[in-house]
């Protein structure tokens, strides 16, 4: 719903780091959709590898696609109210209009992206003061920026934040030059300070402080020279919040851990993005050495003191520095194939996932194409 649709990193520099299921899924969108995938071995500039832009409507119809076909039953809609211990079991209530719904799980993996069953179930979490702005993912079309007059349109926009036109996050980049939104076709390029996904009332909050953003800036760019026709071309339904929960687990993955590529010894991917965090002024950045692939572990999946639950996504133990590059698409995917399959052996084999012995679980996700330290 956030519309962030091109997932990263799966490669370091050629070679690549993360496959499985959500790769497969990459490809499958990007053959159907008739797109050529970037080249691995020429990365972009000032990037150790490329995003991989896909279509995400498309996308969305085969994830579903897949889960159908894997047996998955699938209920849209619902909203986890209630969740509590039951033997060996976790009770866990869900709500949706005319919809009051009860599973009884050996397992329960949080992916809600605020570690929303681990907060009902008592599990400690923690959530800054301050956090990352969100983002109103949406795509602006009816000008061609090669013809605009830079200077003219930076002395503009320099003058509409002074008169109350805009305001700080309009454009989240204060040190650079404004056509870079217009190239951009303004994208990701919004920042929503305070913004929150934990609850319905902070989301709601979010979206409508990105609508009323974009229409400030939509406003103003009709106004520019060679800008009055235009026109918004997509936007998203949901302000995508970068930063809000994150659990307590046995293992907590640091900065330091990250940076240097830490090998865990319950490590169950790969995860690679260099530390992204979001600030008031654009981005602070920390890239990893060439050849540096952090590792993620398993404990880092488990709440402290837990059975049977693990969270995937970017609620994964770690501090706000590795949480800011741990929370990208790419890696959550190969943190999901990982507590799924957890999960999975943990039910098969009768013990909670946490226990199940690595190797096992190793094997199993490699059998399944992932990547696996």
């Amino acid at each position: 719903n956030g519309g962030v649709s091109a997932p990263a990193h799966f490669f370091n520099r050629g070679r690549q780091v993360i496959a499985g299921i959500g790769w497969e899924l990459v490809t499958k969108t990007k053959a159907l959709d008739g797109t050529p995938l970037p080249d691995f071995n020429n990365p972009p500039p000032n990037r150790p590898s490329h995003h991989v832009s896909v279509n995400p409507y498309l996308y969305a119809c085969l994830a579903e696609e897949s889960c159908l076909e894997a047996g998955v039953t699938l209920h849209y809609h619902e909203v986890v109210t209630t969740a509590e211990a039951r033997g060996d079991r976790w009770l866990v209530e869900s709500v949706g209009k005319g919809v009051r719904r009860e599973v009884l799980a050996r397992e329960v993996i949080d992916c809600s992206g605020d570690a929303d069953v681990v907060g009902l179930l008592g599990f400690e979490r923690v959530k800054g003061e301050v956090r990352q702005p969100g983002t109103l993912e949406f795509r602006l079309d009816g000008y061609d920026y090669k013809t605009l007059d830079a200077d003219l349109l930076q002395a503009r926009y320099e003058e509409a934040l002074r008169d109350g036109t805009l305001i700080r996050g309009d454009f989240c980049y204060a040190r650079r030059p404004f056509i870079d939104y217009l190239r951009a076709g303004g994208a990701n390029l919004q920042h929503l300070f305070g913004a929150d996904s934990t609850t319905a009332e902070t989301q709601s909050e979010a979206n409508i402080a990105g609508r009323q953003g974009l229409l400030r800036m939509l406003r103003f760019l009709k106004t520019l020279p060679g800008c009055e026709k235009v026109r918004i071309a997509r936007m998203y339904p949901m302000a995508a919040i970068r930063e809000t929960y994150r659990i307590v687990g046995e293992t907590t993955i640091t900065r330091e851990d990250y940076l240097s590529g830490r090998r865990f010894d319950d490590a169950v991917a790969y995860t690679f993005y260099f530390i992204d965090v979001h600030t008031e002024d654009g981005t602070d950045h920390e890239f990893l050495e060439e050849g540096v692939v952090p590792t993620l572990p398993l404990g880092a999946l488990v709440p402290k003191g837990s059975q049977r639950l693990l969270v995937a996504g970017r609620t994964v133990s770690s501090d706000r520095r590795a949480n800011s590059a741990l929370r990208v698409e790419a890696s959550c995917m190969a943190m999901g194939q990982a507590a799924g399959a957890a999960a999975a052996l943990g039910v098969r084999q009768g013990v909670p996932s946490r226990d199940v012995p690595l190797d096992l679980l190793r094997d199993t996700l490699r059998a399944h194409g992932a990547l696996v330290p």
